[in-house]
Parts: C-alpha cells; sequence; structure tokens
C-alpha cells in the first residue's frame, strides 16, 4: 500500500485526486467481524416437530358435488357440461342449502390454468359453499 505525502512540485495545497479506501476496509472488516460473532445467536431456532406426510384416501359420500376442470378450462359438474360459470352457480346455491351442507371437490387436469380452478373456487364462495376440497394424487413413496 503506497501513500502520498506531497505533490511532485512542492505544493502543499494541491487538490488529492485518489479515493482513500483504508477507512471503508476497516468498516467493512469490523462489520464482517461483527456478523461473525452474532451470526450463531440469530440462527439458533426454537426446536419444533414438524408434521409428517399422512395421506389419507377421501371417503367419498353421495352428497358430495364433483367438479372436474379439464385443460381447456371446461367445468364439468357429475360428467355432465356446464356452458359457464353462471350455470355452476345456480347448481351450487341449490346445494348450499341443504343441511348439512355437501363438500364440494375439484379435480382439475394438471395442465389446466389457475384461471379455470379460480373461478370454480369463486363462484363456490359466491354460493355459500363452506367446505371446498381439491382431488389430487398422492405421492410416490419410492
Amino acid at each position: 500500500m503506497s501513500m502520498s505525502v506531497g505533490s511532485d512540485n512542492g505544493d502543499e495545497d494541491a487538490v488529492m485526486s485518489e479515493i482513500n479506501t483504508t477507512p471503508l476496509v476497516d468498516i467493512m472488516l469490523v462489520l464482517l467481524i461483527i456478523f461473525l460473532i452474532t451470526s450463531p445467536v440469530v440462527l439458533k431456532l426454537q426446536k419444533i416437530t414438524l408434521p409428517i406426510e399422512a395421506n389419507q384416501a377421501a371417503k367419498t359420500k353421495p352428497e358430495d358435488v364433483n367438479i372436474v376442470v379439464n385443460k381447456d378450462g371446461d367445468m364439468y359438474w357429475n360428467q355432465r357440461k356446464l356452458a359457464n360459470t353462471d350455470e355452476l352457480f345456480e347448481f351450487l346455491k341449490k346445494e348450499s342449502v341443504k343441511l348439512p351442507q355437501p363438500e364440494v371437490h375439484v379435480r382439475g387436469d394438471q395442465e389446466t390454468k389457475y384461471e379455470g380452478i379460480g373461478k370454480v373456487i369463486y363462484t363456490a364462495q359466491r354460493a355459500g359453499i363452506q367446505k371446498v376440497g381439491f382431488i389430487t394424487e398422492p405421492p410416490d413413496k419410492g
């Protein structure tokens, strides 16, 4: 590391145009030491027991409502194609007043856009359905 003591021509009032990086390096080293000392304290997390995956087969009841959404966004109610969400709303409105209220199970294709599933969920919410679930394939145990 070199240090400039004065100018070449003897002029003491000359402006030094180089940036003095020594204070910057000192501050960075101090910050690095502080972070190295405090990081083990901060990373000491509370010990918890995470839940274990337990995939149970769904027990379908005859009164449950099954809605299928294919990859094109077409909606089906028990193998019957629905024209739009208004028709789905009318069906769900009739189901929502039953006691006990049936569960709505949405089965979506893997390539279905979220928009199609979102429309079904929003329509079920508007109709007053309390329980909406998703049918998925269980993960491989291998």
